[in-house]
Parts: C-alpha cells; sequence; structure tokens
C-alpha cells in the first residue's frame, strides 16, 4: 500500500493533503471517544503497542512491491481492531507508517498523506462493518471466521480501492495502468486469505489469556460484550 514514488506528483499532492487531514480529524474524535470510555492511559499504551507492531509490520513481515504502483504488505488491520480498538489502530497504523518512512524509507514521505489515507479510511469502513455483523452481545474473542474474513476483506479491499484510486488520480486511464492495478489486486488475495487465519490465531490466545480481561492493554471489546 506505499505508493510508488512520482505515481502522484505536483499540485495533485494537494488532494491527499486534504484527505489526510479529514482522517486526522475522523481519528481524533474516535479517540476521544475511547478515552471517554477506558481513560486516556489505557488509549495511550495501546496506542504504542500498535505504532510498535505496525512497524514491525512494515519492516520484519514480507512486502514486495507489485506492478510498479504500490507493495504489498501484511498489516494486519483487522488485527489490532479487534485487539486494541479503532482509534489505537488507527493511531498506530498513522505513527507506525510515520516512523517507517522518516527513518528507513525517506523517499516515501512525499506520499505520507496518501498512504495514511488509505490504511485509515479502509479501518473507519472496518468499525462500521463491525457494529453491523457482530452482535452487541458478542465479545470479539467469540467471532465466527466468516465475521473475521468479512472484517480483513473489507480492510484489504479498501486499500486496494484507494490505491486504485491514488494510481488513477495520478497516471489516468491507460491498458498499462490497469493492468499494474490487476497484478497488486491479485498479489493481495494473498493477504485477504491468510489474515482472517491470524485474527483467529491471535483471538484464540487471547480467549485462554484470562488476566487480560480488563486490562488496559486491550479494548474491553475482546472479552466482553458492547
Amino acid at each position: 500500500m506505499h505508493i510508488e514514488p512520482e505515481v502522484v506528483q505536483g499540485a495533485k499532492l494537494a488532494l491527499s493533503y486534504a484527505t489526510a487531514a479529514t482522517c486526522a480529524g475522523c481519528l481524533a474524535k474516535i479517540a476521544l471517544n475511547s478515552a471517554r470510555e477506558q481513560g486516556l492511559a489505557s488509549l495511550a499504551l495501546r496506542a504504542i503497542i500498535a505504532t510498535g507492531a505496525v512497524f514491525g509490520f512494515f519492516e520484519i513481515l514480507p512486502h514486495y512491491p507489485v506492478g510498479g504502483v504500490s507493495e504489498v504488505h501484511f498489516i494486519l488491520g483487522s488485527t489490532l481492531f479487534l485487539l486494541l480498538g479503532a482509534a489505537p489502530a488507527g493511531i498506530g497504523l498513522a505513527l507506525g507508517l510515520l516512523v517507517q518512512s522518516l527513518f528507513f524509507a525517506p523517499q516515501d514521505l512525499p506520499q505520507y498523506a496518501m498512504n495514511v489515507t488509505t490504511l485509515l479510511v479502509p479501518l473507519f469502513a472496518l468499525q462500521v462493518l463491525a457494529k453491523r455483523i457482530i452482535a452487541p452481545n458478542t465479545a470479539y474473542v467469540d467471532i465466527s471466521y466468516a465475521q473475521a474474513l468479512a472484517l480483513s476483506t473489507a480492510f484489504q479491499a479498501g486499500i486496494v480501492a484507494w490505491v486504485a484510486f491514488w494510481v488513477l488520480y495520478g497516471q489516468g486511464i491507460s491498458v498499462e495502468t490497469f493492468s499494474s492495478l490487476s497484478l497488486f489486486g491479485g498479489a493481495y488475495m494473498l493477504v485477504v486469505l491468510g489474515e482472517p487465519l491470524v485474527d483467529l490465531a491471535v483471538l484464540a490466545l487471547a480467549k485462554t489469556a484470562h488476566g487480560l480481561k480488563g486490562s488496559p492493554l486491550v479494548t474491553r471489546r475482546l472479552h466482553a460484550p458492547a
């Protein structure tokens, strides 16, 4: 989901600044609600965990460029959401991406606003979907594979859609552009298929870790109904 340098250039970058600013405002609202529910200290702890995890996902887990437009990453956004909550996951995605760009991939800094938009908008959509498909009386540790697959697919599909938008916006419509996007979208299917299994494995571990119940290190919804 790292947009390659020069895919979007010049004055067109202004749109990415606007979308990133909008995302920042939405994330701030979600974070405020999270702080009210579990306290500011819990929010900060979970955000730190998420930031470290996201940085690790970007730098340690396999990642590779596809089609000359972006890179495929195992971001595990739905995993972060289910364990930590939407606000910490969003803060972690934004800060983890920033740290990685500043210290390990400075060539990605001009694309930071695009990349953070590409991560956060799908996360917001995932949060809305979770409210619709997971009953209020169901803790996250008790969700089914079908629910985990739906959440993961929504997040990853959102990433692919936003990458496609930025590429078409920056490069225009052409056979070459669509060919590159097809390669990228196909490669992301591996992530879509694998991430729900990771979600369920992590949730199974969390279910047996009774010490996490009520812990400020995880979202309250992990073990308790809404």
